[in-house]
């Protein structure tokens, strides 16, 4: 007999809508999931079960008037959304996955989270998150590693690893992440999820935290196109002061109007080598990768596979931003020894690098979104997306990233595991990790796919016809 967490975050909120299940009912139901698995997992730091059983009670009062009075409800109305630990919610602790911060209590929302509030969704805490969201796996001196439920012996992935063992463990439907180098991309991969990196733009920040970089934004994390594509549909929007703001869709319409639409025959560029100098792909990524480029062929789409020569210069000016970043959070300088030898080291960076360094790595990153832009993905005369495996390797094991003797090092180590996300962070390009293929030891290995800027709506309408080709929703790990 199914369960309430077999069901997709879309089919709870039809079944909230019609009465059949309760938000009460399914938040009880994750929250018992929690208790029991969480320790284990390492998806969340804080749990919010008061709040999360208010907003359900008046999330079920809601759905009951709406049904007497025949009114719409938003389309994941009554449904759990856990909120990332780099996330404000108000009242609610957020330790940005740092000691320093481990009392921390702001007193706002961020937009993102006024926005689920509004959908009449469930918070059941937050999720667990590496310190400043800067690594590429989820592992703290605050809290348990964050494991992949496909083998607990490896990491979820990071940034938003917490937000994605959550979901791949059936402990939440789906998941605010945030994405500034791969963060939802990458956990994503590792713990067989499909995630969504938006245009720039699409997703307003703050108030508070403002990215001056451009590189982050927040996505959802989820195991369909269609119930991701309902969660992007309910976080977008422009926040007050936003710098950037993407490409909108027709009045009226909304990225999940695309789940299921033909894409049309898309041209896409398959590249084979990665732009970091020494990564090396695995084995099992290029087997992923040729499978996808198979896959879309036999769906009528035209791939060409093209050799990228590897060079330096994105990512130096990637660190040289990323570094200055890491900066951003305040810490009193008895403090900063309780931060991980990676933040130590990457603050220590950040500030030796020059105005001018910062806003030449900028210029850089938006040069290169220039000539991507109106050279390579043109609607006319080039290519629709760029195909890439999410990642050069399977999911590492807790602690394979990590050099704390050697933080330079575990940065390198990073960049060469991860040397195809942060590209599409610098230029600002939507793009999505589907779980298409795993490994013969039942590890998942993520696909990515990057589209022209503003054309998250062609994404979504891919992503769902590989879906639709080679379903992956009903695969789920041991511990289901």
């Amino acid at each position: 007999m199914a369960q309430l967490h077999d069901l997709t975050a879309l089919e709870q909120a039809e079944e909230i809508r019609t009465g059949r299940v309760s938000p009460v009912e399914l938040t009880e139901h994750y929250l018992e999931r929690i208790d029991r698995l969480n320790d284990t997992l390492g998806a969340f730091v804080t749990l919010t079960p008061e709040i999360a059983r208010k907003q359900a009670a008046d999330a079920e009062s809601e759905a009951l008037a709406a049904r007497r009075e025949e009114r719409w409800l938003s389309p994941l109305h009554g449904v759990p959304v856990p909120i990332k630990d780099l996330t404000f919610v108000a009242g609610v602790r957020c330790t940005l996955g740092s000691v320093p911060y481990g009392e921390h209590v702001p007193d706002t929302d961020d937009h993102v989270v006024t926005r689920l509030r509004q959908a009449g969704t469930v918070m059941l805490g937050k999720t667990n998150t590496p310190e400043f969201g800067l690594p590429c796996y989820t592992e703290s001196l605050l809290a348990p590693p964050a494991r992949t439920p496909w083998d607990l012996d490896r990491s979820a992935g990071g940034s938003s690893g917490g937000a994605a063992a959550a979901v791949a463990a059936g402990l939440a439907p789906v998941a605010q992440g945030s994405d500034g180098g791969g963060s939802i991309r990458i956990p994503a991969a590792a713990c067989g999820l499909f995630g969504i990196k938006p245009s720039r733009g699409l997703v307003g920040g703050g108030p508070v935290q403002h990215d001056v970089s451009g590189l982050s934004t927040n996505g959802p994390l989820a195991r369909t196109v269609a119930d991701a594509a309902a969660l992007l549909d309910i976080m977008s929007g422009p926040g007050t002061g936003d710098p950037f703001g993407a490409w909108g869709l027709p009045p009226g319409s909304y990225l999940s109007d695309y789940v299921g639409a033909d894409p049309g025959r898309m041209r896409i560029l398959s590249l084979t080598d990665t732009p970091v100098p020494g990564a090396e792909v695995h084995p099992d990524c290029r087997a992923a990768a040729e499978f996808t480029t198979g896959l879309l062929r036999d769906l009528g789409h035209e791939v060409d596979e093209v050799a990228l020569p590897q060079d330096g210069s994105l990512l130096k000016a990637f660190t040289q931003v990323w570094a200055v970043m890491a900066t951003v959070w305040p810490v009193p300088p008895e403090q900063e020894e309780q931060l991980m030898p990676l933040t130590r080291h990457l603050r220590s960076l950040g500030r030796k690098v020059s105005g001018l360094e910062f806003a030449t790595g900028l210029y850089a990153f938006r040069a290169l979104g220039e000539m991507l832009g109106s050279s390579l993905l043109t609607p006319d005369t080039g290519y629709d997306m760029i195909l890439t495996p999410t990642l050069a390797q399977p999911p590492a094991l807790v602690g394979g990233l990590r050099s704390d003797g050697d933080p330079a090092a575990e940065f390198a180590a990073m960049s060469r595991f991860t040397p195809f996300t942060a590209m599409y962070n610098a230029t600002g390009q939507p793009a999505v990790s589907l779980p298409l293929c795993w490994t013969t030891e039942e590890l998942p290995i993520g696909i990515m796919l990057a589209g022209r800027y503003g054309a998250d709506a062609e994404l979504i309408a891919l992503s769902a016809q590989l879906e639709e080709a080679c379903p992956w929703a009903d695969r789920t790990p041991a511990m289901w």
